[in-house]
């Protein structure tokens, strides 16, 4: 059989000894014998787990199947856990946003400040407005109590003239109204303003019912008549003595 001369991988493997060809035969049976050993592995790798047997190489397989299960599932639990980390970041830079802007043109800006003098100017005003009317309703009632002593027509005359005028000097103080009312419209805009934006940031964390959930008990810690003192009633609403409660009281 003829020598043949080595390679160097195979010296490196299987030393200095010479190589023999193999004969035709003897490289298809090899061949064949391969082809085998490769069919039988395929075999075990895609049975299931126990069909080959308690083979080492099929309980390796399906370890490594199961394994392989295992990381699916968590990368799944992993996926899901990160849209839900998104949503929750979205929902926490969209709520500084609007913080920032309750923040910027109400709550620290020229908006508030202009709110609290815009509700100062009302109670100054009204005061003043409230003053000239009764000081006029005052001089208009000496004025009237007097008319009726004098005889003369000049004095009948000059008392006459200071009632109109104390008249014309109540119209001019309710003017104060129309000036309120002004005021107070740019403070409710402002109070819309802030409202809007308090909604959106409720409507980012579920809406008001989710916030209601959160809510803490309100506890009402007056004691005595304050109790009982709910301030002016407006319509719609309860807890307050009507007409007709006060007159079955003293019925």
């Amino acid at each position: 059989m003829p020598v043949r001369k080595r390679f160097r991988i195979e010296e490196a493997q299987y030393g200095s000894t010479p190589a023999v060809d193999a004969a035709p035969g003897d490289v298809i049976q090899s061949h064949s014998e391969i082809m085998n050993e490769l069919r039988a592995i395929r075999a075990q790798m895609g049975a299931p787990h126990g069909a080959v047997g308690d083979d080492g190489i099929t309980q390796e397989v399906a370890g490594a199947q199961a394994l392989l299960q295992t990381y699916r599932a968590q990368i799944e639990q992993c996926e899901k856990l990160k849209i839900e980390l998104d949503l929750i970041h979205e929902a926490i830079n969209r709520t500084k946003q609007e913080i920032a802007v309750l923040h910027g043109k109400s709550f620290d800006g020229d908006e508030m400040a202009r709110v609290t003098g815009e509700l100062g100017a009302v109670v100054g005003g009204t005061e003043e407005a409230t003053q000239q009317i009764l000081e006029a309703a005052e001089a208009i009632d000496q004025a009237a109590s007097a008319f009726s002593k004098v005889k003369s027509p000049d004095q009948q005359a000059q008392l006459s003239e200071d009632i109109q005028d104390r008249v014309v000097a109540i119209f001019e103080a309710c003017n104060f109204q129309d000036l309120t009312g002004q005021r107070i419209s740019k403070v409710m805009n402002t109070m819309k303003f802030i409202e809007h934006h308090i909604n959106v940031m409720m409507e980012i964390w579920g809406g008001v019912d989710a916030i209601k959930a959160h809510a803490p008990a309100i506890i009402d810690d007056r004691v005595g008549d304050a109790r009982l003192l709910n301030g002016p009633k407006a319509v719609g609403d309860i807890g307050h003595a009507s007409q007709d409660d006060i007159d079955a009281m003293f019925g």
